[in-house]
């Protein structure tokens, strides 16, 4: 039976039952752990691998659980680890890429209690949460919202406002954010680093709002994705580097590399936009159209600037489907 990362939370940062007003141990009992396996010729192993572990959360009492998209894309097989030692199958119901929230059926009954979706929009910073993982008390973390801002990933990614919370959880993926009222508030998906003014720097957690999930539920469960036209997708990573948009690697097989667009290269503009930031460039690129629509690009290379034109793709096409039990 595959087994979990082995890891420890520091039992200063563990929350204390006392400091909630709600029944902690039994909002913990919801988490539990996520492992997936993704065939070697998955479009994603090669970059997230073909074993991926993280953790999850009933929010249903049917035994939907929801965790972070990237540690199911095109997995074939789920298992899901509870606190009390069982470990159950599971079978991925969907993913979006657009929040990266993903949803994991149980095959078996789990007997546990499903946590409520909360209110992100009503949680304000420096609000005390929990980061829950797999494993109850001893693998959670109290934490504080140290920031609600735009997040921009490398990968074509938005959020309008994540979350972010310190001190940091260290098997992130997965976490069940709980907030105040003892709801599920958010879905861990990164680690970060930030400055601190004196001393050294801080690692946070990226949490996905549970509110951005709220609109598509119901799509995920019905059709696997959310029932809307794909988004325009290029298959290029970027990074901004003293304002500017750099390709720093490239989807096999993707439209970007279909272009002989390359690592390296300097984005200057978007059909005509001049963009210096991330989301600013991956914004414009989706109010294009949809998926199979042609993006022009002005880029710099070896002191040259010239124009390319991609034939963007859905970024779903390219993936392993869920397997059927």
């Amino acid at each position: 039976m595959p087994a979990l990362p082995d890891y420890k939370v520091s039992p200063s940062v563990q929350p204390k039952p006392g400091d909630y007003g709600y029944d902690l141990d039994k909002a913990l009992a919801s988490v539990m752990g996520l492992h997936a396996i993704i065939p070697s010729d998955a479009f994603t192993a090669e970059t997230l691998g073909t074993e991926r572990a993280g953790n999850a959360v009933l929010i249903r009492e049917n035994g939907v659980v929801l965790t972070i998209g990237y540690l199911l894309t095109e997995a074939e097989t789920i298992w899901l680890h509870l606190n009390d030692g069982r470990v159950v199958p599971g079978h991925v119901l969907g993913y979006d890429q657009t929040t990266g929230f993903g949803l994991v059926q149980a095959l078996a009954k789990l007997d546990l209690p499903a946590l409520p979706l909360g209110d992100s929009t009503l949680v304000p910073l420096e609000e005390s949460v929990v980061v829950g993982g797999a494993g109850g008390r001893q693998k959670s973390v109290a934490a504080r919202v140290v920031g609600k801002q735009e997040f921009a990933g490398y990968w074509e990614y938005v959020l309008d406002e994540a979350i972010f919370t310190a001190p940091a959880h260290p098997n992130w993926g997965g976490t069940a954010v709980i907030g105040p009222a003892g709801e599920l508030i958010g879905i861990g998906s990164l680690q970060l680093e930030r400055a601190r003014e004196r001393g050294s720097s801080e690692h946070l957690n990226m949490v996905v709002p549970i509110d951005d999930l709220k609109p598509i539920l119901d799509d995920l469960l019905k059709f696997g994705r959310p029932n809307r036209p794909p988004r325009p997708w290029l298959g290029l990573y970027a990074t901004e580097i003293e304002d500017k948009i750099v390709v720093v690697g490239l989807a096999s097989r993707g439209p970007a590399q279909a272009a002989d667009i390359r690592a390296g290269d300097i984005i200057l503009a978007v059909a005509g936009r001049e963009v210096s930031e991330l989301s600013t460039a991956f914004r414009k690129v989706w109010s294009l159209g949809n998926a199979g629509i042609e993006v022009p690009l002005l880029l710099y290379r070896d002191g040259r600037t010239f124009e390319v034109t991609v034939k963007s793709g859905d970024r779903n096409r390219f993936l392993k489907g869920p397997s059927l039990h």
